[in-house]
């Protein structure tokens, strides 16, 4: 496979999981989303899908970085996937525990799972290829923030 198709592969597999991801949320954002009570600093609705989107093509852009050094760094990149595969299902994981089972304590609790993982693939994917890592940064950042939102909902709801 050459380099651009290991490249579109990835960020086409990150971009089908943020969309399997949103079916699940998308009912719940008219029905029991806005029954919550928010923080002051919840964005609005219409920004999450085109930042997810731009999140998991990133993602998926650094991901295809890293594999195309798998014949110079064989182990370090499989390492480096097996972090970034998961991560994205537990990208997924939170959709449906938070969307899906309308449960966000439990959400909360795999969101900081998810968040560890984030930076430990940031890690392996900047020893690799900094512009990977570099691309890891918006993602990590925008978890973090929505950590705090998560936390926020949960205890304002509890």
């Amino acid at each position: 496979m050459n380099k651009i198709t290991r490249i579109l592969s990835i960020v086409v597999t990150c971009l089908v999981v943020g969309y399997f991801s949103g079916i699940v949320t998308r009912s719940a954002i008219t029905t029991w989303y806005p029954t919550l009570i928010k923080p002051s600093f919840n964005p609005p609705n219409w920004v999450f899908a085109p930042v997810w989107s731009m999140l998991y093509i990133m993602m998926g852009l650094a991901a295809g970085l890293v594999w195309n050094r798998i014949d110079s760094e064989k182990e370090a990149v499989k390492k480096a996937l097996l972090f970034f595969a998961i991560q994205l299902a537990l990208n997924a994981l939170w959709s449906y525990l938070f969307f899906g089972l309308k449960n966000p304590m439990l959400a909360g609790l795999e969101i900081i799972i998810l968040w560890l993982m984030i930076y430990e693939t940031y890690i392996q994917f900047a020893k690799i290829n900094k512009i990977s890592g570099y691309l890891f940064i918006p993602y990590l950042l925008w978890v973090s923030f929505a950590t705090v939102l998560n936390a926020s909902i949960w205890w304002l709801n509890r």
